[in-house]
């Protein structure tokens, strides 16, 4: 999570997956548990507040690469919130941390297509302003990890969901099919992602007696969520381990 340098926190993600895997992580431990209230970060991209990252028009190339460079960027926050995930919340199963463990993994993949791409078009990483409102969840949700599992995956990823077909309407109409191509994949993973703050939602709702539809909704008022806005890709959601009355709910609104 320190690593500041992006080559280098994704080399250090994909070590650290493979050590896992490898039986080399103790999850149990306690040692150097001390959470990590700021993660490293390059000094570019410049932060600025979400209403002041300018907007630009997906069929001009600055446009479509400043597109491609705000997916960089949630990729890369998702990183450290993964692993946040895994190291500030001690006590869990054993299966919580192998699952958020590899959403890093593939966080640290996405981030590496997208960036690759970006390349492509002659841009880089940090040429764009960005902003910091995926952390600023994190810290947000730092004191409960079924607070956390609630409003990361089942708003902020979820609504990466609902926003996958619009952006992919845009890449298509700019002929950009490998980002197309990148795009599917990272659903794909993203669909998984939300399925696991779903499971892992529902577990700590049942652990503490909880019903989890209602605790839901609850959570989006007291922390002040984004709202939900239409359209919402209702498959994906359904893939993603929204039940049937979430679904009719979200689509009242």
């Amino acid at each position: 999570m320190c690593a500041s340098e992006p080559a280098a926190k994704v080399a250090c993600v994909h070590a650290l997956q493979a050590d896992w895997l490898a039986g080399a992580v103790d999850p149990a431990s306690e040692a150097a548990r001390k959470p990590i209230d700021q993660p490293g970060q390059p000094p570019k991209p410049e932060r600025v507040p979400p209403q002041k990252v300018p907007r630009r028009r997906a069929d001009t190339l600055p446009g479509r690469a400043a597109l491609i460079h705000a997916l960089a960027h949630i990729e890369f926050n998702a990183i450290n919130l993964a692993l946040d995930a895994a190291h500030r919340f001690a006590g869990m199963p054993v299966a919580y941390y192998a699952d958020w463990l590899k959403v890093a993994d593939e966080e640290a993949l996405h981030f590496d297509l997208l960036n690759t791409h970006l390349a492509t078009l002659g841009y880089a990483y940090g040429d764009f302003p960005a902003h910091n409102g995926l952390w600023d969840m994190a810290l947000k949700t730092a004191h409960d990890p079924l607070v956390r599992m609630a409003l990361v995956p089942r708003v902020l990823e979820a609504r990466g969901l609902d926003a996958t077909p619009l952006i992919v309407d845009k890449l298509r109409a700019a002929n950009d099919l490998a980002m197309v191509e990148i795009l599917a994949v990272i659903e794909r993973d993203e669909i998984g992602h939300v399925a696991i703050g779903s499971h892992w939602f529902g577990w700590l709702c049942a652990a503490r007696g909880l019903e989890p539809e209602t605790t839901f909704r609850q959570l989006l008022v007291d922390y002040d969520a984004p709202p939900l806005k239409p359209p919402f890709n209702l498959a994906a959601r359904r893939a993603a381990g929204f039940s049937e009355s979430e679904l009719d709910w979200l689509s009242k609104l």
